[in-house]
């Protein structure tokens, strides 16, 4: 039965993005820690969690295309259509359920990851004000790792 699958599929989506919100809210310990040797682990783990995000997300829209076309839904149907073509039963309850989790948990997820935004653009303004604050300039190096002489001709893009 299409429902079951379906169900099914989201509940691993909603497990995903709680794994990819815990994931988010590690980060963002890290950075109030000033722990920032450990930023780049924490953001790899975040970007797996993510590619299973989008795996499960394609799951979810071929599972919800074949319930779709037992319902009578339109194709291409979302979670919503699909409700509103649902049988009598308990299905439009199941669903509504995990469309309410969804919504909340994105919208949760939003909020961190904006949040943690912020403190990542605050850690790279005092790492650069810190540098800048040094006097000597960092200075350019070459190809083979030596300091640029200041006298050698520059590239610089303006196109940022």
């Amino acid at each position: 039965m299409g429902a079951n699958e379906l169900s099914m599929q989201l509940w691993r989506e909603r497990e995903l993005l709680e794994m990819l919100l815990f994931k988010l809210e590690q980060q963002q310990l890290l950075l109030a820690a000033g722990k920032t040797q450990w930023i780049q682990h924490a953001t790899r783990e975040i970007e797996q969690v993510l590619d299973l995000v989008r795996t499960a997300g394609i799951a979810r829209v071929v599972e919800a295309s074949a319930l779709a076309d037992e319902w009578g839904a339109p194709e291409g149907a979302t979670i919503r259509q699909l409700i509103d073509a649902a049988p009598e039963g308990a299905w439009p309850e199941a669903f509504e359920e995990h469309l309410r989790a969804l919504t909340t948990l994105t919208g949760e997820l939003a909020q961190v990851r904006d949040a943690n935004e912020q403190q990542l653009r605050t850690v790279m303004r005092a790492t650069q004000e810190t540098i800048a604050g040094l006097g000597d300039a960092p200075g350019e190096y070459t190809t083979r790792g030596d300091r640029a002489k200041d006298t050698s001709a520059r590239i610089i893009d303006t196109e940022t």
